[in-house]
């Protein structure tokens, strides 16, 4: 009899022991940490597109730019719907960015700085049992991002190539978010995680500069693709209600 109680308490801590590390439906949960946004850039030719508002379509040959790696920190809440799927909202501080010049433009460093806000909404499938502390899982989404406080910062590139006192829009755009990765879970709440994403997008540039000429002040504008296609990482900790 005292046998039969000793492994009914044993297999009953163990089941006590699993279900803590659930994560199963109507789980909430919340984390922090760190993204690391590393763009695989490249860009098409600076194109001057009007000038005075008469248009030209000017393409600038071996010209461009890229944009630099950023860290920021990151911030997510996400529910289980099952034992399997869950949905995630994740946002970061937004991160600044470094614009460089490129091709001929590479002489110039530097040329300009950005702000990026990218939310994002991901459906994340887990594998494993929800009692498993490790669970690899695959996700997918979708992200809009758009850019702001873009300035030129080098006054040699803006006054030698822009021609003037030039201001900076990028367009902002949709795109879709493919996602892996996996949790560990410390205890009954804690947990915490890594993951690295793929976001194939690009952003068109838009130089408004108030030109200087012969016969006065003129507005010339000029326009550049740039294709960004991010690797991210996030290294995170998570609280589960």
């Amino acid at each position: 009899m005292q046998a039969s109680r000793i492994a009914a308490a044993c297999v009953l801590a163990i089941t006590l022991s699993t279900a803590s590390h659930a994560q199963t439906a109507g789980s909430i949960y919340v984390t922090t940490g760190w993204f690391h946004f590393a763009p695989q850039d490249s860009s098409t030719p600076l194109k001057i597109t009007s000038v005075g508002g008469n248009p030209v379509n000017i393409t600038v040959p071996n010209t461009g730019a890229g944009i630099s790696s950023s860290d920021t920190i990151g911030f997510t809440a996400g529910y289980f719907f099952t034992g399997h799927i869950a949905a995630e909202f994740e946002i970061g501080v937004p991160p600044d960015f470094d614009v460089s010049g490129t091709g001929s433009f590479a002489r110039f460093g530097k040329v300009g700085t950005v702000k990026q806000w990218s939310p994002t909404l991901l459906f994340k499938y887990f594998f494993l049992e929800p009692q498993a502390r490790f669970r690899p899982y695959l996700g997918i989404g979708v992200t809009r991002t758009s850019f702001s406080d873009g300035q030129i910062t080098n006054a040699t590139f803006e006054s030698t190539v822009l021609g003037g006192p030039t201001t900076v829009e990028a367009s902002t755009v949709w795109a879709p978010v493919f996602n892996v990765g996996f949790t560990y879970a410390f205890s009954e709440h804690w947990f915490a995680g890594f993951s690295v994403s793929y976001i194939p997008m690009s952003t068109t540039g838009t130089f408004t500069t108030q030109s200087q000429t012969p016969i006065g002040t003129l507005t010339r504008r000029a326009e550049s693709k740039l294709t960004l296609d991010p690797i991210v990482t996030y290294l995170r900790v998570g609280y589960r209600f």
